[in-house]
């Protein structure tokens, strides 16, 4: 039996990256599962994957978390019995490496709109639906880059940081109810994260790993998957995860990938 049998997992973000790798594992883990994204063919595709390899419940949404009307309505709208016992709020995305004074607008609208409002708009009005069916645990996303900040990057650590007052807010006003709240916070990951970031340039986003052996989509799902496997009484409030040649965002060994 799996460890997530008889629950029920709504993943925004889900069509690529750590939101994919979740959907997977807890897919194998026994998990009706959710799977919302901008993408609906890549999510369509991944239910029917995850459906043939675990609970047949697996349903895909197309969902941006940007459009408060749409999260809304469609959160509003959920029957009863497909109200998640866990939230994973995996949607973000990195745009530019631009200082301030010389940064794309539209760049910082896309990763406040998403990092932030996003997560506010989904966690807004799932968790009153989690509270009247007595249970649930919401997974915040953050990073390493909502603990320090490097340069170019004082926009997305700012969404970052934000994520983690966030988290530590809910955790605090939800103090007293069956719901938890934990904030999983990965440093180097090698997923789309980098090529988006550089708005589609896949080789300059691969340099962000050259001589490092970087987590995987996969490292982070298993952090995921430890924080809402434990038990009820048990919210583990943080997982702060990094791959072993990084100690911080400006502390990295480049010697060579091991």
């Amino acid at each position: 039996m799996g460890k997530l049998e008889g629950k029920t997992v709504l993943i925004t973000g889900a069509s690529a990256g750590i939101g994919e790798a979740v959907a997977r594992l807890f897919a194998k883990e026994g998990a009706a599962l959710i799977l919302a994204a901008r993408r609906l063919e890549r999510v369509k595709q991944l239910a029917v994957e995850c459906s043939n390899v675990g609970n047949p419940e697996s349903f895909a949404v197309e969902l941006d978390v940007r459009d408060h009307d749409a999260v809304k309505d469609y959160i509003e709208g959920l029957p009863e019995n497909r109200v998640p016992h866990i939230l994973v709020n995996n949607a973000g995305l990195s745009r530019g490496l631009e200082p301030v004074h010389e940064g794309l607008i539209s760049d910082w609208e896309e990763m406040i709109d998403t990092n932030v409002k996003g997560l506010l708009y989904v966690s807004r009005y799932m968790l009153p639906r989690m509270l009247k069916a007595g249970r649930g645990h919401v997974v915040n996303i953050g990073s390493i880059s909502g603990h320090e900040v490097y340069p170019g990057g004082a926009v997305y650590c700012g969404t970052k940081f934000a994520v983690h007052a966030i988290s530590k807010g809910m955790r605090i006003e939800l103090m007293g109810t069956p719901i938890r709240v934990s904030l999983v916070a990965p440093g180097m990951v090698n997923t789309e994260f980098s090529t988006v970031r550089f708005h589609g340039d896949y080789d300059r986003g691969q340099q962000t790993y050259d001589g490092v052996k970087p987590l995987m989509a996969e490292d982070v799902a298993e952090a995921i998957l430890y924080a809402v496997g434990t038990p009820e009484h048990v919210n583990v409030d943080e997982v702060l995860v990094m791959p072993r040649q990084q100690a911080g965002v400006a502390f990295c060994d480049r010697s060579g990938a091991q």
